[in-house]
């Protein structure tokens, strides 16, 4: 089959995509926390030739507000080479749908013909979500087989739950059905991945709405009782297969970041935090001889200790500052993950060319609890918040990450406020990792107007926004 009219940011294999031009723009999301100004959909030069470079260059303001902007991303991507019927028929890597994750609205904006000021084509709204999907809440979004996959973390009508994913259509945007047939004892919902080749989906679990929207509830996680489990589906049927359990104690289990090699049949998710000692992990998943899937705890990284008086009210009867494993990010050749330790303040790099066996080759703090390590680029200013959502570029050289969690987290973590900053960092593959910041790099504070920068996505595609089909 010939394809000649495929988007030229599609790409057959791993290696192609690293092969691929450099991105010259991030798109990234930002929010109002108080809910009275509109969020916004902002894109920041990362063409380090341009005289704009690190600089906000385009910004679209969404037509509502308390949104929440979240999650976001591409309505199409590689994976678009295992679509059937999407191979010459115009699908394009375009437009972003930006979920409001207290709205439950979906904004999508065109990148073209100017992608430095995208513009709003479509709405999906909470009513469609929920009429169509019996959904609410949504939260992360990957192009796939059928259509655009959207993690929910609420159910219609005000339900708490259960959350699930909403299949919409790779054309028009509008609301399919729920894409579950058999969601067995699957309840609480997060992000959703998968193994295409494989045909094999991964979801992961955090809570319902009412069990994240006002901060970390004290008595729900030390009753355990945050998602801890990992789900296996039947890809093509939406057919629940397996529950693989982390263990109670192991709170809230996030990020997905499967292998891009289309033929492995593993990958990495994040835990938050144990309740037994405020230690963050990652763990890595794999198919075992028999066909079943496990699940093995291969990172740990503990709390430091830390001075109550230091400490957010939500911390001092503990003495320590958990690491808060918020995001994880693999490269494209699956050499090099990455770990955003949001409450230190710590961003860590692991070499993971043994998946089981991953070695730390890097490391850089910026923020933290009680560090506020400042950007080399601005040494008198302390920063709040720390490394949390961690995008990478496709040939793995270029880390990009923002401060933001979610509002009320916070608030909660960061009471004196979060503020907003988006770092890069560099990093050589070639010779063995390591993380150096980039000092020309720091949109920062009033280059967002007042709103917290959120997640971030790269032209063209980034390390977390594609999944392939050929090696």
């Amino acid at each position: 089959m010939s394809h000649a009219a495929t988007d030229p940011t599609f790409y057959r294999s791993p290696s192609d995509a690293i092969a691929a031009p450099p991105e010259h723009l991030a798109y990234v999301v930002a929010f109002d926390r108080a809910g009275r100004r509109p969020d916004a959909l902002t894109v920041v030069d990362t063409d380090p030739a341009s005289a704009t470079y690190g600089r906000v260059v385009g910004w679209a303001d969404l037509p509502t507000r308390g949104d929440e902007l979240h999650h976001f991303g591409w309505n199409a991507c590689s994976s678009a080479f295992a679509h059937a019927g999407h191979h010459t028929d115009g699908l394009r890597r375009r437009y972003l749908l930006l979920p409001g994750l207290r709205s439950s609205n979906i904004h999508v904006y065109d990148t073209e013909p100017d992608p430095r000021q995208p513009r709003l084509v479509h709405t999906v709204t909470a009513a469609e979500l929920a009429e169509r999907a019996g959904y609410s809440r949504p939260h992360t979004l990957h192009c796939g087989p059928e259509g655009i996959f959207l993690s929910c973390l609420g159910g219609a009508n005000g339900d708490d739950g259960p959350g699930g994913i909403a299949l919409l259509d790779h054309d028009t945007f509008g609301v399919l059905r729920a894409w579950e047939t058999d969601r067995g004892p699957q309840y609480l919902a997060y992000d959703a991945w998968w193994h295409l080749n494989q045909n094999t989906a991964i979801t992961s679990e955090w809570g319902t709405p009412s069990m994240i929207e006002n901060g970390i509830d004290p008595e729900l996680l030390l009753g355990n009782k945050y998602g801890h489990a990992l789900h296996f589906w039947d890809l093509a049927e939406g057919r629940h297969l397996q529950r693989v359990d982390l263990g109670e104690q192991h709170q809230m289990v996030l990020e997905l970041r499967p292998s891009h090699d289309p033929e492995a049949t593993w990958g990495f998710v994040g835990v938050v935090v144990s309740t037994e000692d405020l230690s963050a992990s990652v763990w890595r998943w794999h198919r075992d001889d028999d066909g079943t899937w496990k699940a093995d705890k291969v990172i740990t990284i503990p709390a430091e200790p830390a001075d109550a008086e230091a400490l957010p009210p939500a911390l001092k009867p503990f003495g320590a500052v958990p690491p808060l494993v918020t995001d994880i990010n693999l490269s494209v050749d699956d050499r090099f993950l990455y770990v955003s330790c949001w409450g230190t303040g710590e961003l860590k790099q692991y070499d993971v060319s043994d998946p089981g066996h991953p070695r730390e080759a890097g490391s850089v703090r910026l923020g933290g609890i009680t560090g506020r390590v400042a950007h080399p680029s601005a040494p008198d200013e302390p920063l709040s918040g720390g490394p949390q959502m961690v995008e990478v570029s496709r040939d793995g050289r270029r880390v990009y990450v923002t401060n933001s969690l979610y509002g009320a987290w916070d608030d909660q973590f960061y009471p004196d406020g979060v503020g907003a900053w988006f770092a890069k960092l560099d990093t050589d593959p070639d010779a063995g990792g390591g993380l150096v910041v980039d000092e020309r790099f720091f949109p920062h504070g009033d280059d967002f107007r007042g709103l917290r920068a959120h997640q971030v996505r790269l032209q063209g595609g980034d390390a977390s926004s594609d999944s392939y089909c050929f090696r």
